[in-house]
């Protein structure tokens, strides 16, 4: 692909992390036959600035029955999203009977606190697992994905909503012209579209090239949205940067002239003018220090093999599988990845099939090295897991260097 999907502008490729599988898509040891692979690359408009993948993976494949992750595994999360939850009912839903959207409502952590609330609310999340979970939960779910001709039924079904929130998925969407067309369909004339991602600024500065796999077509920057929001006749009112997720930023929408933009706007503006952002030389430069991470990594990892040091993963995230088989990391390098998520376990990581093991198996015998792909976890993890450290172990990081802690 090399036309916008935002803007129809020229997207230029500048960086190719190679031949990857679903991310997300763990195989049992006994079926590794048929993996779909694509070629991961990723790219920037010369136009809108927009970064994308060069090439789409059907939505189909990832976001699926079996769709394996869950947002509330993590505290840090579930605290993060009671909070957002709760600031949502004190600032926007306020009216006498207010109407809140989620799209990507995965397993209904943030509905859960609105449902609690009495306050009229519907998830949009196409995973069936997951938003079966929500269901049980006393969360409202529509099993479809968020698109123009969907968010017309639910106004239609439901009226406006005076508020629509997305959390890590917006990003995931290739078809965003049509998702926007939806917004503008589904919300008050007042309200507002507020979604978290993955931060542009952030992936570059700590070159964590891992946060580009399949489900996260966009990688974000405050300029790319404001042109992207003007384009669909929306402006970008406000931002707020969240630590979650190795850093992100949360993004509000209103229609034009709605709303006064917040200064943080020209703030992070000239922020990423100062990081030049759009500047085609930094994504290059970005690109060079992924390489050499990943000659760093293989380098550590095969040294510490040769010396008959045990090395294990520990998380089984899409993130590792972006770095495992642009790495080139299989058994023979890492022994196992231990995992909470039941439906990883005992199964193989995509690609590189390294075995996936619950944690019990890190517990039981604590190997010489740790490889936390968990990075944006690091601290919940660490505090959890002393007694590895306490044990003579030491962790691996690779963001945003290669080092041993």
């Amino acid at each position: 692909m090399t036309e916008c999907r935002i803007c129809g502008g020229v997207v230029e490729e500048f960086l190719d992390l190679g031949r990857q599988p679903l991310s997300d898509a763990f195989p049992r040891p006994d079926d590794v036959d048929g993996e779909f692979f694509y070629r991961l690359a990723v790219g920037h408009c010369v136009d809108c600035t927009m970064v994308q993948l060069m090439e789409e993976v059907p939505r189909e494949r990832m976001f699926h029955e079996d769709y394996p992750y869950h947002s509330s595994g993590s505290s840090v999360m579930r605290e993060h999203f009671t909070r957002t939850a709760l600031n949502f009912i004190e600032t926007e839903l306020t009216s006498e009977d207010p109407f809140f959207v989620e799209i990507g409502c995965n397993d209904g952590v943030l509905l859960r606190t609105i449902a609690e609330s009495g306050i009229r609310h519907l998830g949009f999340e196409p995973s069936v697992g997951v938003a079966n979970v929500a269901r049980e939960r006393g969360v409202r779910v529509r099993t479809d994905f968020f698109e123009e001709s969907t968010a017309a039924a639910v106004r239609e079904s439901d009226g406006p909503a005076d508020a629509i929130f997305s959390a890590n998925t917006i990003c995931h969407i290739p078809y965003l012209d049509s998702l926007l067309r939806g917004v503008d369909a589904l919300l008050t004339p007042t309200g507002i579209f507020v979604f978290e991602d993955p931060y542009l600024g952030d992936i570059v500065k700590k070159t964590s090239f891992d946060q580009i796999y399949d489900e996260h077509f966009y990688l974000f920057s405050v300029r790319s949205v404001q042109a992207m929001a003007e384009r669909f006749g929306f402006e970008l009112v406000d931002v707020e940067r969240k630590p979650v997720h190795g850093g992100e930023v949360r993004y509000t929408l209103a229609r034009a002239g709605a709303r006064q933009p917040t200064p943080a706007v020209a703030q992070m503006l000239a922020e990423e003018n100062a990081q030049g952002l759009e500047k085609p030389e930094v994504l290059q430069g970005f690109a060079s220090s992924v390489n050499r991470i990943r000659d760093d990594l293989v380098s550590l990892l095969r040294s510490l093999r040769a010396d008959g040091k045990t090395v294990v993963g520990y998380g089984a995230t899409a993130k590792s599988a972006t770095v495992t088989n642009f790495c080139g990391i299989g058994p023979d390098l890492v022994s196992y990845v231990c995992d909470t998520t039941p439906a990883k376990q005992d199964r193989l990581s995509p690609g590189v099939h390294i075995p996936v093991r619950s944690t019990d198996a890190f517990t039981a015998s604590y190997p010489d090295y740790a490889l936390l792909f968990a990075w944006n976890h690091a601290e919940e993890i660490m505090a959890k897991e002393e007694r590895f450290r306490e044990a003579g172990g030491q962790w691996i990081l690779y963001v945003p260097e290669v080092r041993v802690d």
